[in-house]
């Protein structure tokens, strides 16, 4: 090329929960039977979506308004019923201009962290959902440092309230701190009293709050979500939220924000600003998946749908802990929200020295290849290792902006027979791994 077309953090870009499929894939074609373990996919993984659901798609898709472009934020009735849902929760209080739909979560994280100046920092979660990290660090330019603050393993996943306070009187650049409740991708729901922590430290210091609420309604074990809209106060904030996780349906891209006390700031104002323009540059998000939100949610079989969904990660949950608690040099925590679950192994426990009789010659060909990546993890070549010997598909830890050594399982697998395999066949592989070297 006659000049650099290259951008200069084109290597930060990465995303382990597919690109661990290019290794997956090369040894699907070589004969291994693939669990697909690494992403968040229901439908994927055997949910059914209801008849009842799929009625009310059905009956937008024969509204010929449908088939238009929505208004630049949204459909207007759509944007009404959203108000009206955080509004009932009796926290901040919002109109529907206040909503802002994009196509899918993914595509609205992107644009809150692209449209902020590249000084103003967003602190986020260790570990943390790999948009999230990534774009906030790749808005931030050539040379910049990622800016997290650490979720506790050895506390149920739960961060220092303190040290996020330390974190933000020490960098005078973060505007803003974000949480993701429950996350992803630990599995837990942030206790009120932390969320109210993060909005005292925003008020206190002058920043906004971003929170990822996606899971918001699959909280289970006894405990519920505390949305930011209800403890924001006259703090500025943005919530996440969306229907892929909830009816479910992924494929939708069907994702919003909202936005709340945008005129407690000249400069959060305007910044909310700029992420208007830029939703009238792109015209406006997909109609369809929109047009379903007041009918699936104010259906009456609505929150039984959601409590049977919770149910069954539930007990799940309760079985991935059973299988991994007493295994020794493991941390492990019973996840209590959204549907993933982790496994963290303590410091110095995997190393370059271990391994996993792998049979078929072509796939242990791949592993060989994929195990020659510059700077591999330990936590990665484990998760190699295992997918090459087992054909379980997960996502190494250190893929979530962490220095922890684990990895990322779902708790999606509907088929009971086939997940108790999984759990044992895991369990069974990793204390062999950590016996050969």
């Amino acid at each position: 090329m006659r000049c650099n077309i290259v951008h200069p953090q084109a290597d930060e870009l990465v995303y382990e929960i597919r690109r661990i499929v290019l290794s997956a894939n090369r040894m699907k074609k070589a004969g291994l039977e693939i669990t697909w373990e690494n992403i968040g996919d229901p439908v994927a993984k055997g949910e059914e979506v209801p008849d009842w659901i799929v009625e009310h798609l059905d009956a937008v898709i024969k509204d010929i308004r449908t088939w238009a472009y929505s208004p630049t934020k949204g459909i207007d009735e759509t944007r009404e019923f959203v108000a009206g849902m955080t509004n009932d929760r009796g926290g901040v209080q919002i109109t529907p201009e206040a909503v802002y739909f994009y196509n899918g979560l993914g595509d609205a994280v992107s644009k809150l962290y692209r449209y902020l100046d590249s000084r103003a920092r967003v602190l986020c979660p260790s570990p943390c959902y790999p948009i999230h990290a990534t774009q906030e660090w790749f808005h931030a330019g050539p040379g910049a440092k990622q800016m997290l603050y650490r979720l506790d393993p050895t506390n149920g996943w739960l961060p220092d309230i303190e040290k996020i306070r330390t974190k933000v009187r020490e960098n005078p650049g973060i505007a803003g701190i974000m949480l993701i409740n429950p996350d992803n991708p630990t599995g837990t729901v942030w206790p009120g009293e932390l969320v109210a922590g993060v909005v005292e430290i925003a008020g206190e210091y002058g920043l906004f709050v971003v929170a990822d609420e996606i899971y918001h309604r699959l909280a289970y074990s006894g405990e519920q979500t505390v949305l930011l809209s209800d403890v924001i106060g006259k703090v500025p904030g943005i919530s996440l939220k969306g229907i892929s996780k909830e009816y479910p349906w992924p494929g939708s891209r069907c994702g919003w924000m909202e936005i709340y006390n945008e005129d407690s700031s000249s400069q959060f104002k305007r910044y909310v600003r700029s992420l208007f323009d830029a939703k009238m540059l792109e015209v406006c998000s997909t109609t369809h998946p929109q047009m379903t939100i007041p009918r699936v949610m104010a259906d009456q079989r609505y929150p039984e749908h959601l409590q049977k969904r919770c149910e069954s990660y539930h007990g799940r949950a309760g079985e991935f802990y059973e299988a991994f608690k007493d295994l020794e040099g493991v941390l492990v925590t019973r996840p209590n929200g959204a549907f993933y679950a982790s496994v963290v192994f303590k410091d110095g426990l995997l190393n370059h020295r271990q391994s996993l009789k792998v049979d078929n010659p072509q796939v242990r060909e791949v592993l060989a290849e994929a195990l020659e990546q510059e700077n591999l993890s330990p936590d990665k070549r484990l998760v190699l290792h295992l997918l090459a010997a087992t054909g379980i598909c997960l996502v190494p830890m250190t893929g979530f902006s962490t220095d922890l050594q684990g990895f990322r399982m779902t708790l999606l697998e509907s088929d009971d027979s086939k997940r108790a395999w999984i759990l044992a066949t895991l369990r069974e592989k990793i204390e062999e791994y950590l016996g050969s070297g």
